[in-house]
């Protein structure tokens, strides 16, 4: 379809212009900042897919976002429902541990980050999670050292107690990972990275990481894939970067794809207000221009890339700055589109 590697998917139509509500888009439960329009039911042809905004957890469990290894050496968030506990934090790292927990659980094609029998503790104090590894936790391949890290960084900060994160090993701080030296930041967070792509960057110091979601897997098991990008510094607007970089699309060496068109562009600047980014697109953005279909990964990635950005919690598209959006029965949706609170939950 594209450079971009882009192929359709199948997935629910969605067509003009776009203010969505949370519910229903990514297959999660409802937002806690929004709640879902109650003039509007949003019909899916999926059956196994929530579009109520209602959690449908079966009561004892809850759902948690672990950060897996997938075939292509990727760290991929997979939320899996886990035992309800009161140490959720603690418990999501021992679910990433090899051959524990997790096991019987894991998706096609996704293995553990922490090595065999490694123990965890962790301590939450003024947004810090510190972290403490049994001797085992050095036991691992060098070539997953920054994937350990970037794994139990975003598995840990998915939870709203948690900022940063501090590593030790046998209650000793850990300054740099103990098998390929890989430097470690006193407080990790997600403004490390994960996933990094540095492809055509010959000068790293005039350049800023932002983070983008592209889609991975295969057809009927699809799922979003966070990669930190390095952009240039002259380009002030990081939500302009973003959609820049989704409209190029990932490395093509990767098995990666865009749903972004490469003549997509914004009509105008983007427009910031009260957490709220309001965007305005050319045709370009549609699948189909007879049909003005937008494709609802599309918008799943898009979403999903901005509200990494600080400060932006909802995302509102227009096309050709008319803001209406209509499902494919032609039913209005008047909401902006908020963070799930789970990502790839199985379903879309």
């Amino acid at each position: 379809m594209s450079k971009n590697k882009v192929k359709p998917l199948v997935t629910a139509v969605f067509a003009s212009t776009l203010l969505l509500s949370g519910c229903g888009l990514f297959g999660t439960e409802e937002q806690k900042k929004v709640d879902p329009p109650k003039q509007v039911t949003v019909t899916d042809t999926n059956p196994t897919k929530e579009t109520t905004g209602k959690s449908e957890e079966v009561e004892g469990t809850v759902k948690t976002e672990l950060y897996l290894i997938n075939k292509d050496g990727l760290v991929v968030p997979q939320t899996l429902t886990l035992p309800k506990t009161s140490s959720v934090a603690k418990q999501a790292l021992e679910y990433l541990v090899a051959n524990g927990p997790v096991t019987d659980m894991l998706p096609n094609d996704f293995r553990a980050v922490l090595p065999e029998e490694t123990q965890v503790s962790v301590n939450i104090k003024d947004g810090v999670a510190v972290v403490d590894f049994s001797k085992e936790f050095k036991n691992y391949q060098p070539e997953d050292e920054r994937r350990i890290l970037e794994a139990v960084t975003w598995t840990l900060t998915q939870f709203d107690t948690v900022k940063k994160v501090k590593l030790q090993m046998n209650g000793h701080d850990l300054n740099e990972m103990p098998v390929n030296g890989t430097p470690i930041s006193e407080n990790l967070s997600r403004a490390t990275g994960i996933n990094h792509d540095t492809a055509g960057v010959t000068d790293i110091t005039n350049t800023k990481p932002v983070t983008v979601y592209y889609i991975g897997g295969e057809e009927d098991n699809y799922y979003y894939v966070p990669v930190t990008k390095r952009v240039s510094t002259s380009e002030k607007n990081n939500v302009v970067a973003v959609v820049n970089e989704l409209v190029k699309g990932p490395n093509v060496k990767s098995n990666l794809v865009s749903e972004f068109m490469p003549d997509v562009e914004l009509l105008e600047a983007p427009k910031i207000d009260d957490g709220k980014v309001t965007l305005n697109f050319n045709k370009s953005i549609y699948g189909s221009f007879e049909e003005k279909i937008v494709s609802e990964h599309l918008l799943n990635a898009l979403v999903l890339s901005l509200t990494e950005q600080k400060g932006i919690e909802s995302v509102a598209v227009t096309v050709d700055g008319k803001a209406e959006l209509v499902n494919d029965k032609g039913e209005k949706v008047s909401e902006p589109v908020t963070r799930p609170e789970k990502v790839n939950t199985g379903s879309f």
